[in-house]
């Protein structure tokens, strides 16, 4: 018998994936599996690739409550921005994993800013992006964690050995990325008809509007934080950290799945004086990702495509240097439902839970 987990919001893109991983979880034991208006339907008329495992066949969706889940040793929260916190406030001693916004902010302004000032703010947990410095040790430690969405992830993997190494400006960066539909959620809506989205792409949430800036702001901001007060004191400038700032503009790509991010950032000065920039900067990534299982530096010339990581909770990274512009360019993918949501949830539930960190997870694409 493994460890009993529940997920709530079993229903949506994210809760399905994750019970697909659970099933195949060697350690893990599915108890609830609680959705909202889904409730009593059968969990295979809403994940019919879910047919032929003996905790989904000819099982309906449990209602998603306190009670339901409280008989669980690890839940993971797959709810609408703004309903996790309300049942996480029920469960106050339960392990959780939360895959929503509610607890990934610190700062109480930003979340109303962006999630409405009728949304209570919760507070925050610790943050589930295992790649960071030190963050495996923060989530091993902890009761509560947060999962970062899925443009916040990639852009984050994209960044951080960059600002973490000293390489780039903090105050100049430019993210575009491209998701696949899935990340709008299950809801009906007119502009994810696929009529609409097949054969176009579009941009939305243009000019800092979209939701995953403050987060992204701020997981890259506590990794420059950092980088600045590793300096060597005689080389330190007096004045405070300086905040990471960036202009982040999201698209629609006519794909069910994945996110290709495009991320530059002006070099720091000396840097493109160096006899090989490139090598410079890939040694970076070498340094904060080479010993993990799931993030990626491709080889030099190999740039990442979506489709490699299609139903894996991998990453895969390319960088280079624009010496015409003076920028660092890195573009990265990720499955926007692995290591986006599902599979990134999956990998902090192992190291919560003291197991193998790939557990349950691969590091491989579906292809073609």
């Amino acid at each position: 018998m493994g460890t009993r987990v529940a997920v709530a919001g079993a229903s949506g893109y994210a809760g399905g994936e994750l019970l697909r991983l659970l099933a195949g979880h060697p350690d893990l034991e599915i108890a609830a599996v609680a959705a909202g208006s889904s409730t009593g339907k059968p969990i295979t008329s809403i994940h019919p690739n879910l047919t032929g495992h003996p905790r989904f066949d000819g099982k309906n969706f449990d209602p998603t409550n306190a009670d339901t889940l409280a008989d669980a040793e690890l839940i993971f929260m797959a709810l609408p921005h703004g309903e996790s916190a309300a049942l996480a406030s029920q469960l106050p001693d339960a392990k959780i994993i939360d895959l929503s916004a509610d607890f990934r902010l610190g700062d109480e302004d930003a979340w109303h800013q962006f999630y409405g000032q009728d949304v209570r703010y919760a507070g925050r947990w610790a943050y589930g992006l295992p790649e960071l410095p030190g963050a495996r040790e923060k989530i091993k430690a902890a009761h509560t964690v947060a999962a970062p969405g899925c443009y916040a992830t990639t852009s984050i993997l994209a960044l951080a050995p960059l600002l973490a190494a000293g390489l780039v400006e903090p105050t100049d960066i430019v993210i575009v990325a491209a998701s696949g539909t899935t990340g709008a959620g299950r809801s009906p809506r007119v502009d994810l008809l696929a009529s609409e989205i097949m054969g176009s792409m579009s941009a939305y949430k243009v000019g800092g509007s979209h939701r995953h800036t403050p987060e992204i702001e701020q997981a890259l901001s506590e990794i420059q934080k950092l980088s600045e007060i590793q300096t060597p004191s005689s080389e330190r400038s007096h004045a405070s950290p300086t905040p990471v700032t960036l202009s982040f503009t999201p698209t629609l790509a006519p794909m069910p799945r994945g996110i290709l991010a495009t991320a530059t950032a002006r070099l720091a000065p000396g840097v493109a004086d160096s006899a090989d920039v490139t090598a410079l900067l890939r040694s970076a990534f070498a340094d904060l990702y080479g010993g993990g299982p799931f993030v990626h530096l491709l080889p030099a010339g190999q740039w990442p495509v979506t489709g490699a990581v299609a139903g894996s909770n991998g990453a895969h990274l390319q960088v280079a240097a624009d010496l015409h512009a003076g920028r660092a360019v890195v573009v990265a993918t990720t499955d926007n439902l692995g290591k986006g949501a599902a599979g990134q949830a999956v990998q902090i539930a192992n190291l919560m839970l003291g197991l193998p960190e790939a557990a349950g997870l691969t590091t491989h694409g579906v292809a073609p």
